[in-house]
Parts: structure tokens; C-alpha cells; sequence
């Protein structure tokens, strides 16, 4: 490990502390942080007054989290221990043109200690209610609505610097083809956040399409997703509390309280022993709704106007949230495409997600269930993950 990821096993497996914080980002007379939580704390006030370390355009700190079980990683596999070699290299190396990023693995240990000092009116419901994978979920929004940054999954690449994530063209005004309301920034408004260090910045949250079809036909159903313009959770980023991360956290509450009533009616049954889609529950369906409530209330957006199928895949601003095209954080290193998403060397790709997840189990119905919608169209609401 030490010769072929020499960063992850410096910074992460022989440091025993899985975090990484530029040396020019803390003052001489500081105290080295004892653990994950002091390490972001101080991470989060070192960004406050520096537009230098965060994404450009945004007030998204380039503080990136990610998550595993331990940060003893002998035994992982290399294709993981390759990825986030990756991001540690940008967040300690970053590429000519790039800033330094602080850089965050966060351990069981140290997800459950967030939760309970920061989430702890929900630290019951996160132990019992939530399933290992629905509780990663959880912890990427509650992480980002405290501190801020970017979260990416540990089997993400990173293709592009996040410090060259946004340019002005992705920020610029466009127009919903069928309601003609606009959004986005107009010239005038651009040039002068251009020339102008004291404007406000326009970007607080970025997300990224990971399903993107005709909303008149049923093809993203037979694809198993729930919407034709869906949001991917394996990557994403935001200042810190957005009303989208508050809100998410919030629904938790309810979800919550309905697994437990099912328990009450089904005598003998354990919460342990039910079974939820956790795409739905805390997954993409999840932020792609809670994203939609927010946009639809704040912006009077028409959700499908997200669509890259007709403009060739244009990055969209509404209010201060950007929205990727497919490309962006699910690029394909296929022959063919299936939604329009480009290769991975494209101007558009930051990320690939190779979809390692160890937490997919097979089950019979789930699998019987692809089958069903793909080839007949049919069992359009059967539990896509078990």
C-alpha cells in the first residue's frame, strides 16, 4: 500500500486519523485536532474569508468527505484504495491552476459522533430505524448541512479538480423551452461577479443528473428509476446549511415514525425486519425530492426543464443551485450511451462513479423485478433494492 497509494497509507492508514488539512490552512499556534470532528471544525473556520478555498463562483468550501467503515484499509480493495488516492491527491497535489482541499474519511465511529453532537434529536431513529446503507445517506447530507464541502462515494474518480467544477458558462441565463421563464445569470450580472471580488457568489449547492429521459414515455421506470429527471446522491456538494439538506434531514423524522407504527400494528415484527428501498428512502429518490420541493417552492421551476436531452446537455443554475447534466458526475466509459451521457474525458465529466457498492444484496424478487420491467414493462413499483 505504502508504494502504490502513498497518500492513503500516509494520511490515512498510518496516521490512524483519516483526514488531511493544507498546513498553510492553520495557524502556527494551533493545537493539532485530537479527532474527525475537532479536524473539520477547524477545517470549516480555516475556509471562512478565503473565496481561494472554495469552488469558484460558490460559497462551497473545498472540503471533500467521504466515507468507510474503518480507516484501517489493509484488505480493501486497490480499485478503492486507487479512488481515493485520487481525491487525496487533489486535495494535497492539486493539479497547476487548482487550490488545496482539506480532505475527510469519516469511520463508523466517527459518522455516529457527528450525528449524536450535531443530529441529535434524529441519533434514535439513525441507530434503530435506518438500515447501514440508508445511515450513509444520512450522514452525507447531515455532514455537508453542518461544515459544508463535497461528498463523493469511495468508489467515485475524481476526473476534474472541484476547484475547476464551475466556470461562467455554467452559471449563465437560460430558458425553460416551455414556460419561457429564465434563469440563471445575465450578461451584466456575470461581468460584474467577473470583475468584482465583493459580489455576492451565486452557487451554494451542485448536483448532478443521474437519470435523464422523456417524460412522456415510461423508459425511466423500465430503467428502474422513480423520475425521468433524477438526481444522483453518490456525489454532490454544498455550502453549508442549505434549506435542500435541511428539509431531506427533516422528511427523516416522518419516515421514521412510519417504520415504527408498522411495528406497532405487526406485533412480533422488528424494526430490523422490515424491508425499504433505500434508493427511496435516503437515496437519489430522496435529494431528487427534496431538490424538487425546494426549486418548485423557491423558484417556480418546472422540474423536467432540467432535461439535457434537447439542449446537448447544458449545466443549469436555478436560484443557487446547479444542476449537472448526465455528464457530470455520471459519465460513461462505454461505447453507447444510454441518456445522452458523454465519456469520461469530456469538458463536462468531474466525476465517474464505477457503482462498487458492497451493500447491493441479490434477492430473487429484486432480480425478477429488473427482468420484469425491462423486457415487459411491467412491475413498475417492486422494491428495486433489497
Amino acid at each position: 500500500m505504502e508504494l502504490k497509494f502513498p497518500y492513503t497509507y500516509k494520511h490515512i492508514h498510518a496516521f490512524k486519523k483519516a483526514w488531511h488539512i493544507p498546513p498553510r490552512w492553520i495557524d502556527n499556534n494551533q493545537s493539532p485536532p485530537e479527532n474527525i470532528i475537532e479536524a473539520v471544525r477547524l477545517a470549516s473556520k480555516a475556509v471562512e474569508s478565503h473565496p481561494e478555498r472554495h469552488i469558484p463562483f460558490s460559497n462551497i468550501p473545498l472540503m471533500m468527505h467521504q466515507k468507510w467503515d474503518t480507516t484501517q484499509l489493509l484488505g480493501t480493495k486497490e480499485m478503492i484504495l486507487s479512488y481515493i488516492e485520487t481525491w487525496l491527491t487533489d486535495a494535497i497535489s492539486p493539479p497547476p491552476g487548482s487550490s488545496e482541499m482539506a480532505y475527510f474519511l469519516w469511520d463508523n465511529e466517527g459518522v455516529l459522533t457527528l450525528m449524536e453532537e450535531y443530529e441529535n434529536d434524529l441519533v434514535s431513529d439513525f441507530v434503530e430505524v435506518f438500515s447501514p446503507v440508508e445511515k450513509v445517506d444520512i450522514f452525507r447530507i447531515a455532514v455537508c448541512k453542518w461544515f459544508g464541502g463535497i461528498y463523493g462515494d469511495v468508489d467515485t474518480k475524481a476526473l476534474k479538480h472541484p476547484s475547476q467544477w464551475i466556470h461562467s458558462a455554467d452559471i449563465s441565463e437560460w430558458a425553460d423551452g416551455m414556460t419561457g421563464k429564465s434563469y440563471g445569470l445575465n450578461d451584466t450580472t456575470l461581468a460584474n461577479i467577473s470583475k468584482s471580488s465583493g459580489q455576492p457568489l451565486p452557487v451554494n449547492a451542485i448536483w448532478g443528473i443521474e437519470c435523464d429521459t422523456d417524460p412522456n414515455t415510461n423508459a425511466h421506470w423500465r430503467m428502474a428509476y422513480t423520475y425521468p429527471v433524477q438526481l444522483t446522491n453518490w456525489a454532490f456538494a454544498s455550502a453549508s446549511n442549505h434549506p435542500i439538506l435541511h428539509y431531506f434531514l427533516d422528511c427523516l423524522k416522518e419516515k421514521a415514525a412510519e417504520a415504527r407504527d408498522r411495528v406497532l400494528k405487526h406485533p412480533g415484527t422488528s424494526l430490523s425486519e422490515l424491508h425499504y428501498d433505500p434508493v427511496t428512502r435516503t437515496g437519489p429518490v430522496a435529494v431528487t425530492e427534496a431538490t424538487n420541493w425546494w426549486l418548485e417552492k423557491h423558484d417556480d421551476l418546472r422540474w423536467n426543464a432540467l432535461t439535457g436531452l434537447k439542449d446537448g446537455g447544458k449545466t443549469k443554475l436555478v436560484g443557487d443551485v446547479l444542476i449537472l447534466p448526465i455528464t457530470g458526475f455520471s459519465p460513461t466509459d462505454e461505447k453507447y450511451s444510454r441518456m445522452g451521457e458523454k465519456s469520461w474525458d469530456d469538458p463536462d465529466a468531474r466525476l465517474a462513479h464505477k457503482a462498487m457498492g458492497s451493500w447491493h444484496h441479490t434477492n430473487i424478487i429484486v432480480e425478477y423485478g429488473k427482468f420484469c420491467r425491462s423486457f415487459f414493462g411491467l412491475c413498475k413499483d417492486w422494491q428495486k433494492m433489497w
